[in-house]
């Protein structure tokens, strides 16, 4: 009898414990990045995490994995949809294959800044978007900024006109190489790792990139032209798969998208000082000269480019590409 009530004792204390440790045990968010830390991606990233820590404590561990440490830009979304990571920021180029109605993005001189951008990205077709993968697995959290795109090259490039007939290097993107084959242009599709090399043998006469890239990777040393196009963003968007996110505690959710909207913040401010302080980098080195377009050369872009809107309109969706042109009034 005294054995029976020692293993009794024995169960119940395990049980006590099992349920214990269960309360206690913290929900662990994995959020896998492929840049530095340093980068308006990683700090968004760090800053999430840390306000995270601060309102939600131990009930809630952010581990942030920058510089593809778990996996890389191949890799990332299959392991978010088989739940080895939770959270992500992969560019908006990335999500062709689960959504066309993200290309909206790519779509050249739709938006004249990044203030029409923000416009369309909070009001409601711009929120919108943020589900329209739901059905394959993947919700969208929030936007987050990485600069506007500017096109160098050998030439100086003005008007539409200057583009016929040189080779421009493209992300994987239907609506990019839309985008030069309406100005005569020859888009290549090349991994951007060659993109440097590719200018520097001059086996391309140009590409498109943000202000920071084209200064980190030194395209300024071997482009000798860089026009101020604002012609496309180039924004990563934050995002966990559908199973994870709203299997999350309903006191736990709210918390983690009120962190995650003012880390946004904090990342975006980061972007816009990055765009300025590399901007200006590259003036200072003499070695590339700006060119700003008239209001007259930009209106001739956009004329130009209206075809491509028209192109992708089913694509990306009659009432969003709309709503899209309303946001620079």
């Amino acid at each position: 009898m005294l054995k029976l009530k020692t293993i009794l004792a024995f169960a119940v204390g395990a049980v006590f414990l099992c349920a214990v440790s269960a309360i206690a045990a913290p929900i662990v968010i994995k959020f896998s990045h492929v840049v530095a830390e340093d980068t308006p991606k990683g700090i968004m990233a760090n800053k999430f995490r840390d306000l995270v820590a601060e309102r939600l404590g131990d009930k809630v561990v952010v581990e942030v994995y920058p510089n593809s440490q778990l996996f890389g830009d191949g890799k990332e979304l299959e392991a978010l949809l088989l739940g080895d990571v939770h959270l992500l920021a992969p560019a908006l180029s990335k999500f062709q294959k689960y959504t066309p109605l993200l290309q909206i993005y790519d779509l050249p001189f739709l938006f004249k800044d990044m203030a029409a951008i923000d416009k369309f990205q909070q009001g409601p077709n711009g929120r919108a978007l943020l589900t329209s993968m739901k059905d394959k697995g993947i919700v969208g959290l929030d936007y987050l900024h990485n600069g506007m795109k500017q096109i160098s090259a050998n030439d100086p490039i003005h008007g539409p006109g200057d583009a016929k007939n040189k080779k421009f290097r493209i992300m994987t993107s239907d609506v990019l190489a839309a985008q030069f084959e309406a100005v005569g242009a020859m888009p290549l599709k090349k991994p951007f790792a060659e993109v440097f090399t590719l200018l520097q043998t001059k086996a391309i006469d140009g590409q498109e990139n943000s202000w920071s890239n084209i200064y980190s990777q030194k395209f300024y040393e071997v482009q000798p032209y860089i026009t101020e196009t604002n012609h496309g963003i180039l924004d990563y968007l934050v995002i966990s798969s559908t199973e994870f996110w709203d299997g999350l505690p309903a006191d736990v959710r709210p918390v983690l998208e009120e962190c995650l909207k003012e880390a946004i913040v904090v990342g975006n401010a980061a972007a816009a000082q990055k765009d300025l302080d590399d901007k200006q980098k590259i003036i200072d080195s003499k070695r590339s000269e700006i060119i700003t377009l008239t209001e007259e050369e930009r209106a001739a872009w956009v004329e130009a480019m209206k075809p491509v809107w028209k192109q992708f309109e089913d694509a990306v969706g009659k009432e969003n590409l709309e709503a899209a042109i309303a946001s620079n009034n």
